[in-house]
Order: C-alpha cells, then structure tokens, then sequence
C-alpha cells in the first residue's frame, strides 16, 4: 500500500528523524522493530495566502500599470 502524508523532521543526535502519524501506522499496519520501505520528496513550496491583508487594486492603481 503506498501513502503519502507530510511530516516534519527534527534532530536527534547527528541524525534527521521523523515521527509517523498513528493514523499511517494503522492504516499500513506498521509494527515496530519492522523493516519499511520509504520514499522522500521535499514539497513544493506555495505562496497562497502569503500575500493576506492586501487588497484588491484601486482603478488608479490598475491604470498606472496599463500600456
């Protein structure tokens, strides 16, 4: 079964480690002390709502930037 969730990671020594959801670990029926197979991918990052408080361009605004 493949899953995908997003994770923070941490350090712990001189190593980078992650903690799995109990909802994952349910849902692949993971055990401890058993070997798994993982996939890493750093997300893309997205700027939605970066932006909040700015309002919407006033008419002078949007005439100023025309040809």
């Amino acid at each position: 079964m493949n899953v995908t969730t997003y994770v923070t990671t941490r350090k712990v020594g001189g190593s980078i480690v992650i903690t799995l959801p109990k909802q994952v670990v349910d849902l692949v029926d993971i055990h401890e002390h058993e070997t798994i197979k993982i996939g890493v991918e750093k997300p893309r990052k997205t700027y939605v709502g970066s932006l909040k408080g700015i309002g919407k361009f006033t008419h002078d605004e949007r005439k100023d930037h025309r040809d």
